[in-house]
């Protein structure tokens, strides 16, 4: 099955990063699904949550104020104002 490579950064610090298999993302439009092969996309976002559903299988999921997704060739960026909560980070990813 074909993979993400997801980053997602807060605007002081990198919260995570690694491989994945889905990514959901609350835009201004409406919540976004991400899988690989998604057309290039720039979107802003709206508070909400984020979700990364990772290559192992467990997911990590984030309260996010706002901010911005980009997708490009199987690369997810989400760059957030705030995080507010995190949970599900595994001790192998960054």
């Amino acid at each position: 099955m074909a993979e993400l490579n997801v980053v997602l950064v807060a605007a002081d610090r990198k919260v995570w990063s690694g491989a994945a298999r889905e990514v959901s993302a609350p835009s201004a439009d409406g919540q976004v699904g991400i899988l690989a092969g998604h057309a290039p996309l720039l979107a802003v976002l709206r508070p909400g949550e984020v979700k990364v559903s990772t290559a192992q299988g467990t997911a990590v999921e984030a309260r996010v104020t706002g901010g911005f997704v980009s997708v490009d060739s199987n690369l997810v960026t989400i760059v957030v104002d705030e995080i507010s909560e995190l949970s599900g980070r595994e001790p192998a990813l960054r």
